[in-house]
């Protein structure tokens, strides 16, 4: 290759398009991939289940997104308890899972509740500080 042919800036442009177009194509690819991903699973009801109740309360976080999955269905409370002793501790640890996830979301949406109670309270006052300053 000659000297000008080795620094041909549209030589350049063209390979830099190419490679920005491939880095694009791969990231539509792994956005569409993870798209896929986000439907929600349904599972199998099991046979065992514990006695106790889990409340289930979840309130969408705005209200355009989606309804969130349900963890807990009525099949899985209603079905009878497993007579193997491994099925049932499986079974314990899986509810254990849920409820824990449950107070984490429970946990996170008070914290929500009471982060946006107080950016009210201080949106409040800003708007009384700017009538005030409107009046003067």
């Amino acid at each position: 290759m000659t000297e000008d042919q080795r620094h041909n800036p549209k030589l350049l442009w063209a390979i830099t398009g190419g490679l920005i177009i491939v880095i694009i194509a791969v990231f539509i690819f792994q956005w569409m991939g993870d798209s896929d991903n986000t439907a929600p699973i349904e599972t199998a009801p099991t046979t065992a289940s514990v006695a106790k109740a889990v409340p289930a309360e979840a309130t969408p976080l705005q209200e355009d997104e989606a309804a969130p999955k349900q963890l807990v269905t009525e099949d899985l409370l209603k079905a009878p308890v497993s007579e193997n002793a491994a099925l049932a501790k499986e079974e314990v640890a899986k509810l254990d899972d849920i409820q824990n996830q449950l107070n984490d979301q429970r946990a996170l949406l008070k914290q929500q509740h009471s982060d946006a109670d107080e950016l009210i309270k201080l949106k409040e006052e800003q708007i009384k500080i700017l009538e005030a300053q409107l009046a003067q």
